[in-house]
């Protein structure tokens, strides 16, 4: 048996599967902001009551954790110190010219999360090839040391200029703290190996921060989940959508950054795949944020460069866009008079006004519940009920008296808003990026993505939407239907015309060998590893690269000059333009090392079945058509090949899924809706 749990700012979300029943169950409870672990730990014991599941037999349990995310955006690390070349302390604070908004003259840039008292110079010197110039200074690495261990640091990081072409200076550094200091050391070698100084340091300033924070937060849960009787290592989600031991995630928190929007594209994958649908758009819509992400030929889009609460994050990770758009953010009107949603959110607690726990300010959530898109008596998530008549009052008091709408209007307008930030993200990740959305198909999960997916879908021409049947929980799924993977990349920097293929495979062997090493120690045995090889690639003078995939397991001469060739089509696909007589330069040479996990196929019918809704109907409002009387259907009493004609709504037990006027639904043998507008 598998357990996946994914946290989230309004819902903790539970998925169990058994394979030899084939079966999938699963249970949304709420979040619990502040010490996260209770809420887990409550949905594990809630989990095990409803089902009588033993925890002795889990084989596996993986978990998609935003602790640090929120450590990141709350300023709430550990004291680190970080130790660095002479001349290059103030490193982290310098960055780079560019501006966040290019024509705001007062913008502010974080705070560097390491303070200037706390960060040390060493003298050693190494030429840009790895050469040394200057040998290392020892005993000034042991004074600061003693100095360290006076100031109370809790958390160290190491990033010596040019330490990716030789590690041996911050090797010694390691090894002379490691021998006086008793906390995390974290080496730029050991985890970036990767040119460019500013973003290679701030990535190891912000390891070095979370290790402390994810390495408590995972042994408590550990420690309380062992007192349930679930006595197993937990793995964890990484940024790249590759899971990873909860020992890995404590060495390395910066890559596991992203860890629960990467299981809901995971998920999405993995639905769309069995589907028979390998070009989709993503749209995860929680109660807090809404995350987009686009997969082209069955592969999730993916970069090396992102940036979170300001800190540029240098590791390979699914490329998705975020929006403050969830079932819980807030409605409110801005000094122009104009109505705006988000991307404050009521969150878990108090969450929307209709859940009835001391909320007052209208939601994305309540604006359903007013237009009669939710069913006020069978609410996800445990609650007893929602409040209509509570939510109502807020839309009215806080939106449309204001605004001179009426109740409908401004329900509608609050939807309006929402999609539209939504079409943007989408569009960002599509169009910006060389893709037309109507050449894919929208994936919209999370608690509230069904019911906006046909609503974005026709403002963006795309003409098919596909809902997964366990849509709510995808994330959670996800990450039990996700493979072990390690990423190793090390930077290079030579011009095509005088490359050593022998030198790069050279390279290739050594992170092939670090990836087994790995693998072997999570208990993967040498059938199930598979090694997937790549190359950043530029024109000579560029300072940004392209990631391409190479075939193989090693580089021929034939093979990179259609690699090569490759590189110059991507670029006019990518930026509109290629210039086939420039140079090319190769800069850096990354592998991941995937470790096959074991797939449990679920039968349809699996698993727990609510009692089937019968057939009923209600007012639902639309856009369009003012109220309609709606034929309403439970989810689970829908069988493979069913057909609906919409206006309808679907109810499921973990989301609801709004089919409007002019489009119709049919429900596949995996159970999953494919919405579809007529005539198209």
């Amino acid at each position: 048996m598998l357990i996946g749990i994914d946290i989230g700012g309004t819902f903790t979300d539970i998925v169990f599967l058994d394979g030899k029943e084939k079966a999938v169950g699963f249970l949304k409870v709420p979040s619990t902001p502040g010490r996260l672990q209770e809420g887990v730990i409550s949905g594990l014991q809630k989990l095990a009551k409803q089902t009588g599941l033993q925890f002795s037999r889990i084989a596996r349990i993986v978990h998609g954790t935003t602790v640090a995310t929120n450590a990141l955006l709350q300023g709430r690390w550990a004291r680190t110190a970080l130790i660095t070349t002479a001349g290059f302390r103030d490193v982290i604070e310098i960055g780079r010219q560019n501006r966040p908004r290019i024509y705001d003259l007062l913008v502010e840039r974080p705070q560097p999360i390491v303070s200037r008292d706390l960060r040390f110079e060493v003298g050693e010197r190494l030429d840009y090839q790895g050469v040394v110039i200057k040998p290392l200074d020892e005993s000034a690495v042991e004074s600061i040391a003693e100095e360290m261990v006076r100031r109370g640091v809790e958390s160290v990081a190491v990033s010596l200029l040019f330490s990716y072409a030789n590690p041996e200076h911050e090797r010694k550094v390691g090894y002379i703290l490691k021998s006086r200091l008793d906390v995390p050391i974290t080496l730029s070698s050991e985890v970036l190996p990767e040119f460019r100084e500013y973003e290679r340091t701030q990535t190891i300033v912000v390891n070095a921060a979370l290790r402390p924070v994810i390495g408590d937060y995972l042994e408590r849960l550990e420690r309380e989940a062992a007192q349930l009787g679930l006595n197993r290592e937990w793995q964890i989600m990484q940024s790249n959508a590759g899971i990873t031991s909860s020992r890995g995630a404590q060495a390395q928190p910066v890559k596991i950054i992203l860890s629960g929007p990467a299981a809901g594209v995971e998920g999405a994958r993995f639905a769309g795949e069995q589907a028979g649908f390998s070009d989709l758009i993503t749209l995860d819509m929680g109660g807090t944020s809404c995350d987009v992400c686009l997969i082209r030929n069955g592969k999730v889009t993916t970069t090396t460069e992102g940036m979170v609460a300001g800190y540029p994050i240098k590791v390979p990770m699914v490329d998705i866009h975020t929006i403050g758009a969830g079932g819980g953010s807030i409605a409110w009107i801005d000094k122009g008079g104009a109505l705006r949603v988000g991307p404050q959110s009521a969150g878990a607690d108090p969450g929307p006004v209709c859940y009835g726990k001391g909320g007052h300010q209208p939601t994305v959530t309540d604006a359903h519940l007013v237009l009669g898109r939710l069913n006020p008596e069978s609410p996800v998530g445990g609650l007893a009920r929602l409040d209509l008549e509570s939510a109502s009052r807020a839309i009215q008091g806080k939106v449309a008296v204001p605004l001179a709408m009426s109740l409908e209007e401004a329900a509608q307008g609050m939807l309006a808003v929402t999609e539209a930030n939504m079409e943007r993200a989408i569009r960002v990740i599509s169009v910006e990026r060389g893709h037309d959305p109507r050449q894919f198909v929208l994936l919209p999960f999370g608690g509230a993505g069904p019911l906006h997916g046909v609503g974005l879908a026709a403002k963006l021409g795309i003409s098919r939407i596909l809902v997964p049947e366990t849509a709510g929980v995808l994330s959670a799924l996800g990450l039990v239907q996700t493979d072990l993977a390690y990423d190793y990349v090390q930077s290079i920097v030579r011009e095509t015309g005088k490359l050593d293929i022998d030198e790069v495979n050279a390279i290739y062997d050594l992170l092939k060998g670090r990836g087994k090493e790995e693998m072997l120690r999570d208990g993967v045995v040498d059938e199930l590893i598979c090694y997937q090889l790549s190359a950043d690639m530029r024109y000579l003078g560029q300072s940004y690269e392209l990631n391409l995939s190479l075939p193989g397991s090693r580089l021929s001469q034939e093979g990179f000059g259609m690699l090569v060739k490759e590189f110059h089509e991507r670029h006019q696909q990518v930026y509109g333009h290629a210039s086939p007589g420039e140079a090319v330069e190769l800069v850096n040479l990354r592998l991941r090392a995937v470790g096959l996990m074991e797939r449990v196929e679920v039968k349809r019918d699996g698993g727990w079945r609510a009692k089937e809704v019968q057939k009923s109907s209600r007012l639902v409002h639309f856009v369009e058509a003012g109220w309609l009387k709606t034929q309403v259907y439970g989810r689970d009493s829908l069988p493979a090949g069913a057909s609906l004609e919409g206006p309808a709504i679907i109810e499921g037990r973990e989301s609801t899924v709004v089919v409007p006027p002019h489009w119709r639904t049919s429900v596949d043998k995996f159970g999953n809706l494919i919405i579809e507008a007529n005539g198209g």
